[in-house]
């Protein structure tokens, strides 16, 4: 069922909610303490509860609404990067004025690092597949400030290209662990990005060092917001701000692990896989979750059709796309405990497996990734 008018306050201003979350942020870094805590409960335990509760959101806007009316949509990516700064390096400012334990200013930004990474990089996400050059050089603030400047060069290159094959590190493979992925990903992912950016380059005949790789300008605001940390808290304020990027970090990754695990793409032989279909990646419909994600668990939709704004994403049913049984938040918290996980998955990832593909008998090569990688 289609939605034909997304521009009621109804539709948009739940999006907002991030608004929320800042305001939140704002206030245990006003108060200290362990109020940190209150964002831990929020995010993994209120959000996962709403989600229990409310019903799923299954209705879908026109995907041919015009972007006019997209309008206030939109408008909490663009501002966003300001809110963010704010309390990064506000909080940094404050945090520095009071004599709180050290391990408490660590807590305080903790809940900074699940913002920065909940919401600061996945608005990034939504930013860097626009055209317009503003909306890019605002995901690049906002990753930039959470020193993960690759991940633009890794997503739009490498995962969305080779996403469910062995030359995609973020597909997470079918019984690996969260915690081993993670190590994983976080060298493998860099890698791949300047490898991607490199090869672009030399098919123009350029050196990796050349001006126009990206990699100048992620260095770049990531050295001026280091300075940045540096000079309002010294070593300290330098402590605190890696902290924040590595909890944000962490986050975007847990979510990376959750959106892809098990699922590949049928190898065709060669080299040669079949195309990305919405298949390729788990759904989820739990409405809190897309609220706070602005639709990212309608991950289906969006390696399908990559270039939707967020609320155009559509939502399949199980007969075409895969389903989690809860949101992303709930599937974290079984995330972390890797035996729990695949008890949960394992079978899911299966019956996937004999529902696309019942042709397959031997899935061990898919398992290790160790098909050939495509060309």
């Amino acid at each position: 069922m289609a939605q034909t008018n997304p521009f009621r306050i109804g539709d948009w201003l739940p999006f907002w909610s991030s608004l929320i979350l800042f305001a939140l942020g704002w206030f245990t870094v006003v108060t200290g303490g362990y109020s940190f805590l209150l964002m831990i409960a929020v995010v993994w335990y209120v959000v996962p509860i709403l989600d229990q509760i409310m019903n799923k959101a299954k209705s879908n806007v026109d995907p041919e609404t015009g972007k006019n009316n997209l309008a206030p949509f939109v408008l909490i990516t663009k501002i966003w990067p300001i809110f963010q700064f704010i309390l990064i390096f506000g909080g940094l400012w404050i945090v520095e004025q009071r004599d709180d334990a050290f391990g408490l200013q660590m807590g305080v930004f903790f809940a900074i690092g699940m913002i920065s990474g909940t919401v600061g990089i996945n608005y990034s996400h939504e930013l860097m597949h626009q055209k317009n050059k503003f909306e890019r050089n605002m995901a690049d603030v906002l990753l930039a400030m959470t020193l993960y400047s690759h991940f633009r060069s890794e997503h739009l290159l490498v995962h969305h290209r080779y996403v469910g094959t062995p030359r995609d590190p973020v597909t997470a493979r079918y019984n690996e662990g969260f915690h081993r992925f993670f190590r994983r990903v976080i060298v493998q992912c860099w890698k791949s990005a300047f490898r991607a950016e490199k090869d672009m380059l030399r098919r123009k005949g350029l050196p990796w060092y050349d001006q126009s790789n990206p990699f100048w300008r992620y260095w770049m605001l990531q050295g001026v917001f280091l300075t940045l940390a540096i000079m309002i808290g010294g070593v300290s304020g330098l402590i605190l701000f890696l902290f924040q990027a590595l909890t944000a970090v962490f986050h975007l990754e847990l979510v990376n692990y959750i959106e892809h695990y098990g699922l590949t793409r049928k190898h065709l032989g060669g080299g040669k896989y079949e195309p990305v279909l919405p298949h390729h990646s788990w759904n989820a419909e739990h409405r809190a979750a897309n609220w706070m994600l602005i639709n990212l668990q309608r991950h289906s939709d969006h390696h399908y059709k990559p270039n939707r704004r967020y609320p155009l994403l559509q939502t399949y049913g199980g007969s075409i796309a895969p389903q989690l049984p809860y949101s992303y938040p709930f599937m974290g918290l079984f995330a972390f405990f890797p035996s729990v996980w695949r008890r949960v998955m394992n079978h899911r990832v299966q019956k996937w497996r004999a529902m696309y593909y019942p042709e397959i008998t031997d899935w061990a090569a898919y398992n290790k990734m160790t098909n050939p990688k495509p060309r």
